[in-house]
């Protein structure tokens, strides 16, 4: 097993040999495809849900905006829990495997829901709980199994699996909703099965990490912070998440301002998801490659590009506006999801990494939970076009602080002894 913070520094990665040091770890590949799965299950839901709560329901954008955001929020904070159990023991395979247990139970609640708001808001509360505790024990995973030179491309492979799985889902909801009449249901039932197919597949094909010494030791997520490094990083991806609107308005905002056919509106989140599709891989080995903190930046450069177009004024070919609005959201993930846990992970302790990228997801995702509302918000009152140019503003004024924040090649503080 690599380590980000022990072997010979000068010794040359085997990938400079042309050995087996360019090839993806098995954990990777196992993990991927647990992932893909359960990404057709979870987007099969997420495609249709803003459809489903604003117009089947009737709810405000501040009132989806405040939802939306809450539940990643919570999900968010229980990230820091799961993180902090994965490292105790070393029980990241175990944590990792309740969270997705836990994500394919939620379809099954909303599908018992019916139209009761309270019983499809707790379904959705148990789905992002299931998220955000295997969250950081996945990428914890992902790093104890991969050598440090080639965490960019790991990450790579893992996110277009991942995507992969994004990409079908949505496109199975279309195909039911066509089938089917709209009927939401059947949406649901066939993502549970999906969701379970994801659970039986992590349980058989991926393996525990070798128990090390420093995984034995009980630690706590806050000890990331000793790390100079890794809290610039922590700040700057703060400072970028608050002025992240979501991929949900992102949609809604297409689709009112195109007028879009209702029924068409699954089929946004494809655009998107086969820009990073093809894009994963690449980003990540340029990332190991060039360094990872530009293509991080870089890639809140192209969420600029998305928020310039969304303002555009409406006319001309639907084609022309969607098909770049999709590919720079594209682009925006595939150079910063991956990007950003491959640029972390070095500056953490062996045995703190679960805790500490919990931390780190943790914080983004609250920054994006304010930014979430407060753009529903600026939405409801001030209207889509001045809530776009404020979320445009803020942008700017995070890249620059991003740009000065941000370390080049983080790595473990030399001076703190080996968790």
């Amino acid at each position: 097993m690599y380590l980000a913070t022990t072997g010979r520094r000068d010794a040359p990665p085997p990938s400079a040999t042309g050995g087996p040091g360019r090839r993806v770890p098995a954990t990777v590949l196992a993990l991927g495809t647990v992932s893909l799965v359960t990404d057709v299950s979870s987007e099969m839901v997420t495609a249709v849900l803003p459809l489903y709560l604003v117009v089947g329901l009737g709810l405000s954008p501040l009132q989806f905006g405040f939802l939306d955001g809450l539940f990643n929020g919570a999900a968010a904070v229980v990230r820091l829990l799961g993180g902090h159990a994965a490292d105790r023991g070393g029980r990241h395979r175990r944590v990792a495997g309740l969270g997705y247990a836990l994500s394919a139970c939620s379809r099954l609640g909303l599908l018992l829901a019916g139209g009761a708001a309270g019983q499809i808001a707790t379904a959705l509360a148990v789905d992002r709980v299931g998220k955000g505790i295997r969250t950081a024990p996945r990428d914890a995973l992902i790093t104890l199994s991969s050598p440090p030179h080639l965490l960019g491309r790991a990450f790579g492979v893992h996110r277009a699996m991942d995507t992969t799985g994004a990409l079908l889902g949505p496109l199975a909801a279309f195909a039911l909703l066509w089938a089917t009449a709209e009927a939401y249901d059947a949406v649901f039932v066939v993502s549970f099965c999906t969701g379970l197919l994801g659970v039986l597949l992590f349980v058989l094909y991926v393996p525990a990490p070798p128990a090390e010494p420093s995984t034995r030791r009980r630690t706590n997520p806050l000890e990331a912070l000793r790390s100079t490094a890794f809290r610039r990083i922590l700040c700057a991806a703060a400072l970028l998440g608050g002025a992240t609107v979501g991929d949900s308005f992102v949609y809604l905002l297409l689709q009112r301002g195109l007028d879009i056919p209702v029924g068409w509106f699954p089929l946004l989140p494809l655009g998107s998801a086969a820009a990073y599709l093809l894009l994963a891989i690449p980003a990540g080995r340029t990332a190991d490659r060039v360094g990872r903190r530009l293509p991080f930046l870089y890639g809140h450069v192209a969420l600029l590009g998305v928020y310039a177009l969304l303002l555009l004024p409406a006319g001309g070919p639907v084609l022309a506006v969607v098909a770049p609005v999709l590919i720079l959201l594209g682009v925006f993930y595939a150079a910063t999801d991956g990007v950003l846990m491959a640029l972390a992970a070095p500056a953490l302790p062996d045995g703190g990494r679960a805790g500490g990228l919990a931390l780190l997801q943790t914080a983004q995702a609250l920054t994006r939970l304010l930014g979430t509302a407060g753009f529903g918000a600026a939405w409801t009152v001030w209207g889509p076009g001045p809530a776009l140019w404020a979320a445009a503003a803020a942008l700017l004024v995070s890249l620059a602080g991003g740009w000065v924040l941000l370390p080049g090649t983080p790595t473990a503080d030399p001076e703190r002894p080996p968790a």
